[in-house]
């Protein structure tokens, strides 16, 4: 049996030790952190001082160091998810982040802030909903996955077995990983989202579950990480994981998206849509072939889609895209481009059955899992579909609804579930449930990449795209070109402090953070921002002419005066750029 994280703790603080004790029935283990040496050992409970504040907890999520010295970081507050295959999954909600130094008093002032600062941009991960963990259960691997396994793998512990892929807290948990013995305390946690639901269809009950795993490589926030990295790894890469639990039968199936797996860039520049940026010097077959190879050998055969303009700035990254998948040649590998905004133009939506269409016998081959409630693999996934388009957010997660939904139609046919002749859609109560399960995904998804709720959700939920629908659409555009101008910097530094991608030393004689802003950066926000009250104010006052006339030239008069700093200096100058890690430039 695999060595489970212990389910419930309790933390214990001295001055000199946190102890953290395992409450598990017949469980007598205590980790000890000295607070000085930082050294790690097991004790027992008889060991933990009666004078120690104690607290319960639900977790270990790791360790850090910032300028002040070592973290210990654990999960204070969680929500219980659901239960399947008799496992509990939480989400974690809340979590302390605790000092090993007693006092601030060997920091010098811009080191007192320095720390301040880092410790701003851990609490700014940490508040981004979406981290998922079980003390019994292997979040990060695929049912087909964990069907799939030796003996050997299935008594490992979670930590190790773990697909380091989607362990977002990997770096946090260096220290206890070195340590086996330890490693029932090192709690592996997942980023994305996942939802189960209790669901009825002809008096049949069954679960349906749906999981997307975020991947900590090349993790990072919408324009600043794009393309692919030299090891292969693509930008936002998710894999979804559709679940279906009926009278002991299991099936799984699983979908992947991530960027346009070649070397491109397109930075922020205060433009609504900068301009993407191929690189004309980066060996584009080497990572390209790289980050194929990993996926086919993950998850098999691989169905390429393609859903970027096929015209005007994205057309040079399609054609990209398309040659270097006929130049790979690869049998494994299929390509389709879709141009979905000019397919879609006019709330013609109903022709995203036109690839539903055009892939339709592809699914067919592809398949999905299946065990049957004895434990018998019934059907193997023999490969997956692979969606994109610039963000690999909106377009991407509507076609990915609509490929699961024709999945799950099968799936819950051969499990008898559905009648010969009945359509999911024809289910109300459960299509209502499957829309907005796939739209929360697509909000999330979302929000941890571009920083808001995502576009055309209105269309996976209602199955129509709506004049409200649009207007949100607006409005979540306008919050997206705010964030990924003023403030992706800040996101971006926070991911890499979180991922170990930026270690802090501090004994560097000049920190990154020291870099002043220059007072232009601070100034477009704010005309920004009192532009657009003046626009408020002047819809506010229609009517009266006088004010109305007044509103418009404030309103006029402040925006002039933006387009003339605009105009004046470069528009990067006002742009929150990363400060901790050097992004590779592309030429």
């Amino acid at each position: 049996m695999a060595a489970l994280c212990f389910t419930f703790l309790l933390r214990h603080m001295t001055p000199e030790k946190f102890y953290v004790e395992a409450c598990d029935d017949g469980a007598d283990d205590v980790l000890t952190i000295d607070r000085v040496s930082t050294e790690v050992t097991l004790a027992v409970k008889k060991d933990v001082p009666p004078s120690a504040v104690t607290r319960p907890i639900f977790g270990i999520l790791g360790t850090i160091h910032l300028v002040a010295g070592n973290y210990l970081i654990v999960i204070t507050k969680k929500t219980k998810v659901g239960e399947f295959f008799n496992h509990v999954i939480w989400k974690a909600t809340d979590f302390d982040v605790l000092s090993y130094k007693k006092t601030m008093l060997h920091l010098t002032d811009i080191q007192l802030q320095d720390n301040k600062t880092f410790l701003a941009m851990l609490n700014h991960v940490l508040n981004v909903d979406g981290f998922y963990f079980s003390t019994t259960y292997d979040l990060t691997h695929t049912l087909q996955r964990l069907s799939n396994t030796s003996p050997e793998f299935q008594e490992m512990s979670l930590l190790e077995r773990a697909d380091q892929r989607f362990v977002w807290n990997g770096h946090l948990l260096r220290e206890l990983s070195a340590q086996p013995e330890v490693h029932r305390f090192a709690l592996p946690v997942l980023h994305g989202f996942i939802t189960m639901h209790s669901c009825s269809i002809n008096g049949k009950y069954f679960d349906w579950i749906l999981i997307s795993r975020r991947s900590c490589f090349r993790a990072g926030v919408r324009y600043y990480v794009r393309g692919i990295d030299s090891e292969g790894h693509a930008a936002n890469f998710v894999e979804t994981e559709q679940i279906v639990h009926y009278n002991g039968s299991k099936a799984s199936f699983v979908q992947t998206r991530g960027s346009i797996p070649v070397f491109w860039s397109q930075r922020p520049n205060l433009k609504y849509k900068p301009l993407p940026q191929i690189s004309k010097v980066a060996n584009h077959m080497d990572g390209f072939q790289r980050h194929f190879d990993s996926q086919v050998i993950i998850y098999g055969k691989q169905v390429i889609i393609n859903l970027i303009n096929q015209k005007g700035s994205e057309k040079p990254l399609e054609q990209t895209f398309a040659t270097m998948v006929s130049s790979l040649g690869s049998g494994m590998m299929r390509y389709i481009a879709f141009d979905f905004h000019k397919e879609c133009k006019n709330m013609r939506w109903d022709r995203l059955s036109i690839l539903l269409d055009q892939v339709a016998e592809m699914q067919d081959e592809l398949s999905y899992f299946l065990v049957d409630s004895a434990g018998q693999v019934v059907a193997n996934q023999e490969g997956v579909f692979r969606s994109n388009c610039m963000d690999c957010l909106d377009r991407t997660n509507v076609i990915q609804s609509l490929l699961a939904r024709r999945s799950l139609q099968a799936q819950l046919q051969r499990l008898g579930v559905l009648h010969v002749g009945q359509k999911l859609e024809e289910q109300d109560e459960f299509e209502k449930i499957y829309k907005n399960a796939w739209a929360d995904n697509a909000n999330a998804c979302a929000k941890q990449y571009a920083g808001t709720g995502a576009l055309k959700t209105d269309f996976t939920r209602t199955g129509k795209r709506t004049h409200l629908g649009l207007i949100m659409d607006g409005w979540n555009s306008m919050i997206r070109y705010y964030k990924n101008n003023f403030s992706d910097g800040f996101r971006q530094d926070s991911i890499d402090l979180f991922l170990g991608n930026y270690s802090v030393d501090e004994l560097e004689s000049h920190s990154p953070l020291s870099v002043p802003r220059d007072w232009k950066f601070l100034a477009l926000p704010i005309i920004m921002v009192v532009a657009f009250s003046m626009c408020i104010i002047c819809l506010l006052m229609a009517g009266d002419t006088w004010t109305e006339t007044l509103a418009y030239v404030l309103f006029w008069g402040v925006a002039s005066i933006g387009t003339f700093f605009i105009i004046l200096y470069n528009g990067k100058d006002f742009v929150d750029a990363p400060r901790l890690v050097q992004k590779e430039k592309i030429d």
